[in-house]
């Protein structure tokens, strides 16, 4: 059972991200058979100091037949920064994409709103089945598109990069997130697993996938002036970006 976020820290922050969570949340319960995912008790819920600001992070992670690790991060620094951070990482004996969301806010404005089904194939191209539904959406309706930065190879031709500025480019974003996680729950549930050879194949891909997200430098910066470089690093790699075990 899925059990929602405590509403201390979701509700204070930017509305855009509560409702995305709310909104995954929602698609996770209604398709997919969820288990809880087990982090270390430390790093379920975080609190420390950033630039004289409190900084709470909070996790919450589950796992289901066709995903190893389904993992969403709320954090918050004082009035400054709200962040929400979501990937659902497939089990390497499945053939699916890598779905990932990030939206950062700061001092109340989205500056950075991301979505992907990243592929694990070893051309890096979707299948057929989700290029056709994801062709449907308006993700080339945003005034403001952002850079894909220097390690985004791993990221789709539907990669959705954005900076919403109004309220219609969010409620369209979240529109749009809200159909690529629908999306991707159909199709994982109806997926077979695959072969040995296609199991290590995937596992390679998600391997650099991760690796190539280790690279966020942001991401790095914020947690090692928080928490020390070694933690930073612990973090980075035992729980936002792991690798299969």
């Amino acid at each position: 059972m899925l059990e929602r976020a405590q509403p201390s820290l979701r509700e204070q922050q930017h509305p855009l991200i509560r409702q995305l969570a709310d909104r995954i949340e929602s698609v996770w319960r209604r398709y997919l058979d969820l288990e809880p995912y087990n982090l270390p008790a430390e790093l379920g819920y975080v609190e420390g100091r950033l630039e004289g600001e409190k900084l709470i992070i909070e996790n919450r992670c589950y796992q289901t037949p066709q995903f190893r690790k389904i993992h969403l991060e709320l954090a918050k620094v004082g009035p400054l920064l709200d962040i929400l951070h979501c990937v659902m990482f497939p089990k390497p004996n499945y053939a699916l994409p890598m779905f990932g969301t990030d939206i950062v806010a700061g001092k109340g404005q989205i500056s950075a709103a991301i979505a992907d089904l990243s592929p694990l194939n070893p051309d890096r191209t979707l299948s057929e089945k989700y290029r056709t539904q994801l062709q449907t959406l308006p993700v080339n309706q945003f005034s403001c598109p952002r850079q894909i930065p220097e390690w985004g190879d791993i990221f789709s031709e539907f990669c959705l990069f954005v900076r919403p500025d109004s309220q219609e480019e969010e409620s369209r974003f979240l529109d749009i997130v809200e159909s690529y996680v629908e999306i991707h729950c159909k199709l994982a549930v109806a997926c077979e697993p695959v072969s040995a050879s296609e199991e290590s194949e995937i596992l390679d891909a998600q391997i650099y996938y991760c690796t190539q997200q280790q690279q966020n430098d942001k991401t790095r910066r914020v947690l090692e002036k928080a928490f020390g470089q070694d933690w930073a690093e612990h973090y980075m790699t035992e729980v936002l970006f792991d690798f299969p075990k």
